[in-house]
């Protein structure tokens, strides 16, 4: 994972839309102090379906996945996307995607019992074995994330008191379940939110947070182990409903990171929904608010962009520059996702088959 420092002082000031000449692209100016003026593209992604998750590797190769079994993939910076659906497996949602390479990537799938899957190609998408079925019934995968090509993890909503961890070594060869022992207990009904594929993250070699809700309370679970132990934290970010929670995570190192949420079922007001913390997630701390009612579904800190973040949701995407002290709009339109190589190039995704390239420059 590239390390982006999330510490910068600037002061934002709101954006302002502007029309653009033609419907493919819009620019978006504001007057913030050292602040990017952006720049938005859409896309042709080559589907309709809705996509949910975006993982980038560079400012030419990124992967994109959603309903209806589909994925895509550009390995020329978004000028053309391939489309795909996986065999077998158009009836599923792929929340959530992680490229390892312009050939190799993962898919899960989230949804109730054997709904809940782990795909892999190592050929651009030509085939795709199926690594791993969930076979508990109460069991509802939600995100993964990888610390190498080797070594990743998937988690699921509780099942039987505690959350329902796997692990892979050997590149999803094998998923074998860690063992509750190491777990704390999960809240009655706890679990997370298969929105953008970004509630769990990991780090270094070895850190990686989960976020949690729906049991009462928006809670971080950690781990200083790759995944052996795990101690769980309480947010500020707004809770007390099956719908409100910890949707999606970013860490730039194994201190500073930001949470980010709200509740699903509320969008049409604004609410506690960004926290950030800067000892590993142990103590959380509110911070400012996306332009944007609702919840956030995704977010992305933005390699070589110091205190740079993007965050996106149903009801518009905006933009930090100050490590989530303030925001100013990125665009109005309804994202799920969003993935950012650079300042120069990323991308974010949502219903439609919709893709639009954003530059921060």
């Amino acid at each position: 994972m590239k390390r982006v420092s999330l510490r910068r002082s600037v002061t934002v000031a709101t954006a302002i839309i502007i029309t653009a000449h033609g419907c493919a692209s819009r620019q978006v100016s504001d007057t913030p102090a050292r602040a990017p003026n952006p720049k938005l593209a859409a896309q042709t992604s080559g589907t309709t379906q809705l996509l949910q998750a975006v993982s980038v590797l560079s400012e030419e190769v990124a992967w994109v996945s959603g309903h209806g079994g589909t994925y895509a993939r550009t390995v020329d910076g978004g000028r053309t996307w391939s489309a795909g659906v996986v065999l077998g497996a158009d009836t599923l949602q792929f929340r959530d995607v992680h490229a390892v390479s312009a050939s190799t990537a993962f898919l899960l799938s989230a949804g109730p019992g054997e709904l809940s899957t782990i795909y892999k190609t190592t050929d651009a998408g030509a085939h795709w074995a199926r690594q791993f079925v969930n076979r508990e019934a109460d069991g509802f995968f939600d995100c993964m994330d990888f610390w190498d090509e080797d070594r990743g993890l998937a988690f699921s909503d509780a099942v039987d008191g505690h959350l329902y961890l796997i692990r892979t070594t050997n590149g999803g060869a094998d998923w074998n379940r860690i063992p509750r022992a190491g777990l704390p207990p999960a809240l009655d009904g706890e679990g997370g939110f298969a929105a953008s594929g970004t509630c769990l993250v990991t780090n270094g070699d070895r850190y990686g947070w989960i976020g949690t809700g729906s049991g009462g309370a928006a809670r971080v679970f950690r781990t200083v182990d790759s995944g052996d132990t795990w101690e769980v934290f309480e947010t500020p970010i707004v809770s007390g409903t099956n719908s409100s929670g910890v949707i999606s995570l970013l860490f730039s190192d194994e201190r500073n990171g930001i949470a980010l949420g709200g509740d699903i079922a509320d969008q049409d007001n604004f609410t506690d929904n960004v926290a950030v913390t800067s000892d590993g997630g142990e103590t959380w701390t509110l911070a400012g608010r996306p332009t944007f009612t609702g919840a956030v579904y995704g977010a992305s800190l933005v390699p070589g962009a110091d205190g740079f973040a993007v965050a996106v949701g149903p009801k518009g995407a905006s933009y930090t520059v100050d490590g989530a002290a303030t925001w100013a709009v990125l665009d109005t339109l309804s994202y799920w996702a969003v993935g950012m190589a650079s300042r120069r190039a990323g991308w974010a995704v949502g219903p439609g088959g919709r893709i639009t390239r954003i530059s921060l420059y």
